[in-house]
């Protein structure tokens, strides 16, 4: 049977993807809660130091053959050459693996000096070299799990990745209620341990539904020369690749950087790597629990832009690029100006931390236009533009860590420097990404449908809800309660002003592409 028999449609699958996004997503977010208050702030303050390496490791071995797996994968699909798809998927782990060999070994042989002169922890130490298996075990499962996404088989990966979180929810959490209490080091060991286990699974259980699905001795189609397919791999890897690197190095810069330049502006190692926790570990990811649709959207917005490209179809490339960011816009607004207003309790109530709503605004902001950024450097992969896409996050990320090294350590300002450099570097990469589309696609702006009318609407609920929430804590109701009766009113109330301005929310998120 042809692969397009077997496809779903691109709104079927952004709204299983998104249904099912959306349950891993509270159950992701369950679990930080939980490993916060089984850690505190400033294991989690290490974990966060670590996790940057581990960005670093996969941008320089897996991000950029896993995005040619799947746009390759597309295309040849498209085009009826599924042993062309099949090569492309084998030749992509072929080059993971052999990445992965120096760089692993480096890692795991001057993991001490990395921990010590580099991450400025010693503690970091055991959770680097746990890295290691983890970044090998990922890298498989997502070679794999883009190319069903390329092809637009759907739900294999997401429901393996939705199994992978109770997996990895269940093992952290044992082996921590196992061998807790533990020195810090071994905690987060621990940690990236229970890591290693959930990618054990993910990644055996997807090698098995590949090979099922494939049927590698029943593959039509002409195939693809070797050299021809390594150039084409290699073409789209590289600036993918380099992108994510030189984001991610920015980014574990500014991990690294904001705890010691917090020191130098005179506030104590323990409480600036909890202040440092506390933000980039607790804050940012609470406000990213709303934000469950933009993976999948991503994910089913690539394939189909690279096969509009494939097909020489721009108008049809423009259009999906024009429906998505509209799509990002009337979710992502009211998302943010709600947690804007019950954040605060949510935040006391799930991380039993006051901090977590102190800049809780100007991240909301950043966070907002983080999701934008995200669906236009997509479209623009989708398009074959990865190397703007790469200077474009160079440029943002040299504005962050300018503002973190000018900033942070200034005695009255610290955490707050950094949240000034995220808000604007991601203003400078909003603008950039809107610039390159209107040149590459033909892209026009629409402010009414993509900020006008969601943007008032949004205000209007926030507003509206920040009193309301108010009213019933002054009544006496539970913050829990009243949080939850305020989003519900909140929302019918930000959807009847979309309709008050023409905009139908139905007609907006069809995804009927």
């Amino acid at each position: 049977m042809d692969v397009s028999e077997k496809m779903l449609s691109a709104r079927t699958g952004a709204m299983f993807l998104t249904a099912l996004s959306a349950v891993s997503q509270v159950l992701g977010f369950g679990y930080r809660v939980i490993l916060s208050r089984l850690t505190g702030a400033e294991v989690m303050g290490l974990y966060q130091l670590i996790m940057p390496v581990y960005s670093v490791i996969l941008s320089l071995t897996a991000v950029g053959v896993t995005s040619a797996a799947s746009n390759l994968a597309s295309q040849h699909l498209a085009l009826g050459n599924r042993r062309a798809a099949d090569q492309t998927v084998s030749t992509c782990l072929g080059l993971f693996l052999l990445a992965l060999l120096p760089v692993g070994g480096v890692l795991v042989w001057c993991s001490d000096a990395i921990s010590v002169h580099l991450l400025g922890d010693a503690r970091t130490q055991l959770g680097l070299v746990l890295l290691v298996p983890c970044v090998a075990l990922t890298g498989v499962e997502n070679i794999h799990k883009h190319f069903f996404y390329g092809s637009g088989l759907v739900r294999p990966p997401a429901i393996v990745e939705l199994l992978e979180q109770f997996v990895r929810t269940f093992a952290v959490i044992a082996l921590l209620l196992l061998f807790l209490p533990q020195y810090p080091e071994r905690v987060v060991g621990l940690i990236v341990g229970g890591m290693v286990v959930c990618e054990v699974f993910s990644s055996c259980t997807l090698v098995i539904l590949y090979r099922r699905h494939m049927g590698r001795s029943r593959l039509p189609g002409p195939g693809e020369a070797g050299r021809v397919r390594r150039r084409r791999i290699i073409s789209i890897a590289l600036p993918v690749g380099l992108n994510s690197l030189l984001g991610n190095l920015m980014g574990a810069a500014n991990s690294t950087l904001i705890p010691q330049k917090l020191v130098e502006g005179g506030v104590e190692r323990s409480a600036a790597m909890s202040q440092f926790g506390v933000v980039c570990g607790m804050t940012m990811p609470m406000l990213s629990l709303p934000i469950v649709f933009l993976g999948a959207l991503n994910l089913v917005l690539v394939p189909r832009l690279a096969r509009a490209c494939a097909l020489n179809r721009p108008a049809e490339a423009r259009r999906l690029v024009s429906q998505a960011v509209s799509a990002v816009s009337l979710l992502t607004l009211p998302s943010m100006s709600l947690m804007v207003v019950v954040g605060p309790d949510l935040g006391r109530a799930m991380f039993h931390q006051e901090g977590v709503g102190e800049y809780l605004i100007p991240l909301a902001c950043v966070m907002a236009m983080s999701c934008y950024c995200s669906v236009l450097a997509a479209s623009l992969n989708g398009m074959g533009r990865q190397r703007s896409v790469a200077l474009i996050s160079l440029a943002g990320g040299g504005v962050q860590l300018a503002f973190t090294l000018a900033l942070v350590p200034l005695p009255g300002v610290g955490m707050a420097g950094y949240v000034a450099g995220a808000a604007a570097a991601t203003a400078l990469e909003l603008a950039l990404y809107l610039g390159r589309l209107a040149r590459t696609a033909g892209l026009r702006l629409q402010p009414f449908q993509w900020l006008t009318a969601p943007g008032l609407a949004a205000l209007l609920a926030a507003l509206t809800g920040n009193l309301l929430l108010r009213f019933l804590k002054d009544a006496g109701l539970a913050p829990v309660p009243a949080g939850l009766g305020t989003l519900a009113f909140s929302l019918v109330l930000y959807l009847a002003a979309l309709q008050a301005q023409g905009v139908r929310a139905r007609d907006v998120l069809r995804l009927d592409w």
